[in-house]
């Protein structure tokens, strides 16, 4: 095998001290530019590549920053993964991907992976059964910088990029009464995440301020996926009070309830269906699916900005912001908008 290439080779090859190659490779100003080039030019033409280990042991930073999300199959996480490495990209930042599948177990050991990895910080959006969240204080503790978003915990003491959720759930059901609809159930995560007991909060109130009757049995709780959308669309249909509208927890959800309204010749909208996070497949199935816009590439964006804050400051800590995003709604096919195009 081919020996690798050091700075005590280029130092050699140039008749200079190590010393003198190091400072120049590392833009030390006390070089002069015509050293600093003869000694970038040699790097290049012995292939010389910087040990990025020792670099880090040596300055406590790996330009390394962890990301935690519940799943990459999702349009929404992966625009925020995109964005926040467009975001990092030209300050030298590069990111390592940890999914937790909605298993707590799975983001305990995704942070412990991470922290043993060394990395400078973590972004995390949380797992639906995330209610223990002391995996996320070691981080605090190790003095790294922590950036939730989307779902958060307001436990912990750290920035947050998050939508207003409760505005969402609230948009998304006076969207559906203004397109005359009368009796509007919601199926959603049985699990208690801020994120999604706003959602909840603001169609119970959208439902009260337009003095439209409210039953606890248009609300079903239980999980967040296609399979769980077509029991929460079955079993609204078997009551009595049939609904003439449901808000869906995800698009995922959403997809899973159009499925079964198609099955029974209920298709949307017929009865309206409408979803959050607006995934890329939400605009091509039919009928296409009205969502709610939560602005993943804004949301990586922030993330981003706010990590670099916090890896500038001695104290991650010293500043806390919480940002939080205005949801859209996308109007398609599935609440009436037969003129619907993306």
């Amino acid at each position: 095998m081919k020996k690798k290439t050091t700075i005590y080779d280029i130092a050699k090859e140039l008749n200079i001290t190590v010393s003198t190659v190091s400072r120049a490779l590392s833009g030390f100003p006390a070089i002069s530019d015509a050293t600093r080039q003869l000694v970038v030019e040699t790097a290049k033409r012995l292939n010389y590549s910087p040990n990025k280990l020792a670099s880090a042991l040596k300055s406590g930073k790996t330009f390394i920053v962890g990301v935690i999300v519940p799943s990459v199959e999702a349009h929404f996480f992966a625009s925020i993964i995109h964005s926040i490495e467009e975001g990092l990209k030209d300050s030298g930042y590069r990111i390592i991907l940890y999914q937790s599948k909605e298993s707590l177990v799975n983001e305990v050991n995704g942070v412990r992976t991470l922290l043993e990895a060394q990395v400078d910080g973590i972004m995390a959006s949380m797992s639906l059964e995330t209610d223990d969240v002391s995996h996320f204080e070691e981080i605090i503790a190790q003095n790294k910088p922590l950036v939730l978003f989307d779902r958060v915990n307001k436990q912990l003491r750290v920035p947050t990029i998050t939508l207003n959720d409760y505005q969402a759930g609230y948009m998304a059901t006076q969207y559906l009464i203004d397109q005359g609809y009368k009796n509007i159930a919601f199926i959603t995560t049985v699990h208690q995440i801020k994120i999604f007991n706003d959602r909840l909060k603001g169609y119970k109130d959208a439902i009260r301020d337009n003095k439209l009757p409210f039953s606890e049995d248009n609300i079903i709780l239980g999980g967040l996926s296609i399979k769980d959308g077509r029991y929460g669309a079955a079993k609204l249909l078997r009551s009595e009070n049939r609904p003439d509208a449901i808000v869906a927890g995800d698009d995922f959800t959403a997809l899973g309830v159009i499925k079964k309204l198609k099955e029974i010749d209920e298709t949307p909208p017929k009865i309206g269906v409408i979803g959050f996070a607006n995934e890329a497949f939400s605009a091509y199935i039919t009928p296409s699916l009205s969502t709610v816009d939560q602005h993943p590439g804004e949301m990586g964006k922030a993330c981003a900005e706010m990590f670099l804050q916090m890896a500038g400051q001695l104290n991650p800590y010293d500043s806390i912001r919480n940002i939080v995003l205005e949801p859209t709604i996308v109007e398609r096919q599935s609440t009436g908008n037969t003129d619907a195009k993306d």
